[in-house]
């Protein structure tokens, strides 16, 4: 079984899969073939691969594969029809990609589309492992930028009092990023659209912003719901009144394959604080802040900065390669029957949690998008936004 491993795109410094999966890899039997230079950004060197038993190539012999694994789509230029696919390909946001892998027979497997509330799905989670390193980065990020220091400190020149740092949404990224304000000596104010979420917001150290009105904004997947006009303004205007004297805020909504929702509009920044930084986790995506340029540190006619960064995972790329590469490896070694890759109809993770299930998603499969030419007949929501 022969694995291959791509050099991303310029931008992204991450890569699918590191020398210290080979092990495992090698140990179900596939033979794994890594484009030239594919993990340099991220410090994994050719000589790392070689070692550990894999085999260096050309971008051609990794993408003649029978399966490929990498982080972002790759275009289909030298992939085979009937080769496996898996990649973090976001359909909903670019259905190109799919209706390429039709055309191609190429068989796609979106990694951002996993089934995260299947206990089996914790180990392969993408969107969880990369989060949580996003929402780490974001508050470093911010801390870097703000005019003053974190932590409460007693000095004999007086003492200084601890940042007030705001976290606008409390998922896997917002929870990491409570914790590490919190570490870092701040004093965290969160909020989020699910009301349960209090109780993890107050477990890692944070205070809990409540809004008139709130239940559980989540859908059946797990990921936050799309919220009415009237309540999104509710939200803003408690959750930036709260966030009116922070120092840092950083934000976090992101709904699944949509646009970042607006969580903090032209006119709340216009009200922050001079010095303010406010941490934009969805750039890339359309931003939660109004004023967001993507990929770029602006400053306001008030004094707010506002960083814009791309792709936060890849600005950890040793790190967040090594957690990429594990969720894949335990992913494809699991697919592994009697020495074959093996895409099953009853592989939840491949295909989701069968009607009657507790884990059931109407028109949501799972990481299977597309085989032999044809999208999954569970993606049905997918095969709309296809139309």
């Amino acid at each position: 079984m022969k694995l291959g491993v791509p050099m991303e795109p310029e931008g992204e410094t991450r890569v699918g899969i590191v020398p210290s999966s080979m092990k495992k890899l090698l140990k179900a039997g596939f033979d794994v073939v890594i484009e030239t230079g594919a993990g340099k950004a991220a410090n994994y060197h050719d000589s790392d691969y070689e070692a550990a038993g894999a085999t260096i190539g050309s971008r051609a012999d990794a993408l003649g594969c029978a399966n490929i694994v990498c982080i972002r789509f790759p275009g289909l230029d030298g992939i085979s029809q009937g080769a496996n696919l898996a990649c973090v390909s976001d359909p909903f946001r670019n259905p190109e990609h799919v209706k390429a892998c039709v055309k191609a027979g190429v068989t796609l497997l979106s990694m951002d589309m996993i089934p995260r509330r299947l206990s089996r799905a914790q180990s392969m989670d993408v969107n969880s492992s990369q989060d949580n390193l996003a929402g780490y980065k974001a508050v470093l990020l911010g801390a870097a930028q703000v005019p003053k220091g974190i932590p409460m400190m007693t000095t004999s020149a007086g003492t200084i009092r601890p940042a007030k740092v705001v976290i606008m949404g409390s998922g896997v990224a917002g929870l990491q990023a409570i914790a590490t304000a919190k570490r870092l000596g701040a004093v965290v104010f969160a909020s989020d659209v699910r009301k349960s979420a209090a109780e993890q917001i107050e477990s890692v150290g944070g205070r809990f912003i409540e809004v008139d009105g709130m239940d559980d904004f989540e859908d059946e997947s797990g990921y936050a719901k799309p919220l009415t006009p009237e309540f999104i303004q509710k939200v803003n205007d408690t959750v930036c009144g709260v966030a009116a004297d922070a120092d840092i805020i950083v934000t976090t909504a992101r709904i699944f394959g949509r646009p970042a929702p607006i969580t903090v509009p032209s006119t709340a920044v216009q009200n922050f604080k001079s010095g303010a930084v406010v941490v934009d986790m969805n750039a890339d995506v359309g931003g939660n802040c109004e004023d967001t340029v993507q990929g770029e540190v602006i400053t306001t006619d008030n004094g707010v900065i506002i960083v814009g960064t791309s792709n936060l995972p890849g600005t950890l790329a040793t790190t967040s390669s090594m957690l990429y590469s594990n969720n894949l490896t335990t992913f494809m070694t699991s697919l592994v029957k009697d020495g074959e890759v093996m895409i099953s109809e009853d592989d939840d993770i491949l295909v989701g949690a069968p009607e009657g299930s507790d884990f059931y998603v109407n028109g949501m499969g799972g990481v299977l998008i597309c085989k032999d030419g044809e999208i999954h007949p569970k993606q049905t929501r997918l095969g709309g936004a296809l139309e």
